[in-house]
């Protein structure tokens, strides 16, 4: 539990100092010390804006941020919960919280405006919704608001409470998260209380400092809605970047928040499943399919586990543009076509890696090239991955006709395994069945070190540029560096860098990647419309790109091979990724 608490500090605390405050720290600062002009007059009678002014008060910071804290937390944890047990949109409590940092704003600015809003509040004694006084309230919007950049330890909050999994460590990690993201926000608050009572200016122009308070709050609700921070963040380069993922990439920290899903009564005998086993083992009965958002090849019908007993199952973990997944479908394709009428059912369960993975028609896109008849299930809040602790792309479960879990395969391979598995399940369920023959399909899975590892281009994933600048949404031109090493890649011209994507900037010249590759097969994952031009040795081949995100193969050989290319794209084309086979 302690180190749960740590985890979550240090999560919190890297938040808290990166961009992704910029948006409320104006709201932060002012809260500190914006002070109400209509002071309190003998015997506790309000006065006029000639009264005095009173001094700000010591505790008004330390409740916005309690506020805020208590706000985030159960947004985060139990805010998808009861939107999804009320059949409420999910955005439904953000945007409670513009509208009332909105109004807020308006009654810094209206006084008149104000006292209606208090009224409802008039039975407690000397509390009010504004920053003047109590701040409490103020807080709590903005916490409905505030959504701190993502990372490892807010991707298991998150998860946890998207599932409604909310045990006491998952509150004991939220809390300790909140804290940490919350205290420097306090610091900026404290700040901004000391101005207050050091500068004689700011308290002669209180009723101002109100104002500019309200323009500020109402300006903010207005730049949450549409999304102006996002444009605000790129700007500021990302400088806790690295240590999120130093925190990311520690295995005691991946091990202590189990980023694939919380351990369940449902889920924890798949703990006794191996990888890949070669026999079979008994694992416990299969978690439950849940948190669907849609199903494809089913004319809208959702699929039971528990309806399928007395059928051998296969469950598939799947991504559309995952290298991994596309080496692996076609063999799942193979065995449903194969094992059908056998008594094999697959179930796909598409899992997003990236945000245009969650878009329905790209997954129905997929789902054809791949030639997908099985159902196939839109896991898009990633329960049913939860639900199964999971955390590969592929992954295989595969199920007896009583519903135990006999076997777990973790990405590609293992075919052959597989399939005499599922053909000795299929016979322990029928003993009289007639199987047909092996489907016998080429295991394509690199070598282990093979090959290239996955190279993703997005500023939050990328681990191997080799260009001189920094990889950041600030940096705009870049130079391809003299000596570039194996399996790296390297920018020429001028673009623009996105958190998932990357894109020549608007007006832009020539704009290139070079990469430096070792694999038999190179692809890259890319959307939008426009012609590509791959550079590969002697070799030239334009590509053109149209549509939805989608995997292009820029070199193909029969032999794995070492070499550089370089990759022309123009503007109006976005790049994913590189994938090798």
């Amino acid at each position: 539990m302690l180190a749960l608490a740590l985890i979550g500090l240090a999560g919190g605390l890297i938040t808290g100092i990166s961009p992704c405050i910029l948006p409320v720290l104006p709201v932060i600062l002012l809260s500190g010390g914006a002070q109400s002009a209509r002071a309190e007059g003998p015997g506790g009678a309000r006065g006029t804006s000639a009264d005095a002014p009173r001094s700000p008060s010591r505790w008004r910071p330390y409740l916005v941020i309690a506020g805020l804290v208590v706000s985030f937390s159960v947004v985060t944890l139990v805010g998808s919960l009861l939107l999804g047990l009320l059949g409420l949109p999910q955005d439904v409590l953000r945007w409670a919280g513009l509208v009332v940092l909105a109004l807020i704003g308006i009654g810094l600015i209206v006084p008149r405006f104000e006292e209606l809003l208090e009224r409802p509040f008039s039975w407690i004694p000397r509390k009010a919704v504004g920053t003047d006084r109590g701040g409490f309230g103020l807080g709590f919007a903005l916490g409905a608001v505030y959504v701190p950049c993502a990372g490892p330890v807010l991707a298991a909050i998150t998860v946890a409470g998207s599932t409604g999994r909310v045990g006491v460590e998952t509150v004991v990690l939220t809390l300790s998260f909140a804290v940490g993201a919350a205290a420097p926000l306090l610091f900026f608050a404290l700040a901004g209380r000391g101005m207050a009572e050091r500068l004689a200016t700011f308290r002669r122009h209180q009723r101002g400092i109100r104002i500019t308070g309200g323009v500020v709050m109402i300006a903010l609700a207005v730049g949450l809605a549409v999304n102006l921070p996002q444009l605000l963040q790129r700007l500021v380069p990302d400088y806790t970047a690295e240590l999120q993922q130093q925190l990311a990439d520690s295995e005691e920290v991946t091990e202590a928040l189990d980023l694939g899903g919380l351990v369940t009564d449902e889920n924890r005998e798949l703990s006794k499943c191996t990888n890949g086993a070669a026999e079979l083992e008994s694992c416990g009965t299969a978690p439950s399919i849940r948190g669907i958002q849609q199903w494809f090849n089913t004319d809208g019908a959702s699929v039971d586990l528990e309806a399928l007993r007395g059928r051998v199952v296969l469950v598939d973990f799947w991504a559309y543009s995952c290298i991994n997944c596309q080496r692996s479908i076609p063999h799942v394709v193979a065995w449903d076509e194969a094992y059908r009428d056998a008594g094999l059912s697959v179930v796909g369960i598409h899992s997003p890696e990236y945000a245009f993975e969650k878009e329905p028609r790209n997954v129905a896109a997929g789902i054809e090239a791949f030639g997908i008849d099985y159902p196939v299930a839109l896991d898009n809040s990633l329960a049913t991955w939860t639900n199964y602790r999971n955390r590969y792309w592929p992954a295989h479960y595969l199920i007896d006709a009583s519903g135990t879990v006999r076997q777990v395969a973790f990405g590609e391979g293992h075919y052959e395994c597989t399939e005499r598995l599922i053909r000795e399940l299929l016979a322990d369920a029928q003993p009289d069945v007639a199987l047909p023959a092996p489907t016998d399909l080429a295991d394509e899975t690199p070598a282990a070190g093979a090959t290239t590892p996955e190279t993703y281009l997005g500023t939050t994933k990328q681990v191997n540029f080799a260009g001189d600048e920094a990889y950041r949404r600030a940096t705009t031109s870049f130079a391809l560096p003299a000596d570039q090493p194996r399996d790296s890649f390297a920018l020429a011209g001028d673009w623009a860098l996105g958190t998932q994507s990357i894109t020549p900037a608007s007006g832009a010249g020539e704009a290139s990647v070079r990469l430096e590759y070792t694999a038999r097969e190179v692809r890259m994952v890319l959307a939008g419309e426009g012609v590509v031009l791959v550079r590969d040795g002697d070799r030239e081949e334009r590509i053109e790109v149209s549509g939805v995100p989608r995997s292009y193969a820029l070199r193909e050989s029969d032999a794995s091979g070492t070499g550089s290319l370089t990759v022309e794209i123009p503007a109006g084309v976005e790049a994913f990724s590189f994938t090798f086979g």
